[in-house]
This record gives structure tokens, sequence and C-alpha cells, in this order.
């Protein structure tokens, strides 16, 4: 039988010290998302229904290509902070590393490829 106080049983048990970061994070990444969805949705929905040249031509104006790319690379780094609280939440151990490793690829690896189809449209 071990004689420790519970004070030297939780050491090295407790928080990270990086919530505090991660919310503010989150928070940021959502009022960011606030601002940027109605002018997303304003400059994306006058270009539906277009032909292939009319959406060619008005994503190579800077305004709605630098809206879209900038929605895009929030939104999805937003997805993946969200998704990573999620992970930390409900999988533990090795699966949670490999799912948050996972998780950060996808999310990273959709923006990259949203982000460079704005820019060959934008080109």
């Amino acid at each position: 039988m071990a004689y420790l106080t519970d004070r030297k049983r939780a050491v090295g048990r407790g928080a990270s010290k990086t919530g505090t970061g991660h919310f503010w994070a989150m928070k940021k990444s959502s009022v960011a998302l606030l601002l940027l969805i109605p002018f997303f949705v304003f400059t994306f929905g006058s270009a539906l229904g277009g032909t292939y040249e009319e959406i060619l031509a008005y994503y190579s104006r800077p305004w709605p290509a630098l809206i879209a790319a900038l929605t895009i690379l929030v939104g999805f780094h937003h997805f993946n902070m969200g998704v990573q609280v999620l992970i930390e939440d409900y999988v533990h151990g090795l699966a949670s590393k490999i799912a948050i490793l996972l998780m950060t690829c996808l999310s990273y690896g959709a923006a990259a490829v949203g982000i460079f189809a704005i820019a060959k449209l934008a080109l």
C-alpha cells in the first residue's frame, strides 16, 4: 500500500493548459465565419446557374475569389478544431492520436484542394 496524498496522486494528471487557447481560437474562427459566410453566399449566389465561361469571368475578379478562398480556409480550420475537440472527448488512447492526425490531414487537404480550385479559376 502506497502512502500518497491526494495531491501527489493528481500531479501530472491535470489540465494540459491549452484549453483556453483552443477555446479562443474556435471563437475567433467562428466570428470570422460569421462575417465571411454572408459575403460568400452573396458572391456565390450571384454566380449560380451561370455557364462555365461566366463562372470563370466572375471568379477571375479578385473580390469573389478572395472571399471564396478565405471562407474555405477558415471553414476547414474551424472544422478541424471542432473535430479535434470531439475526438479528444470521445476517443481515447492511440486511436485518438491517429484519428486527430487523419482528420487534420483530411481537413487541410480538402482546404488545399478548394483553394487550388479557386486559384485555378482566378488565374
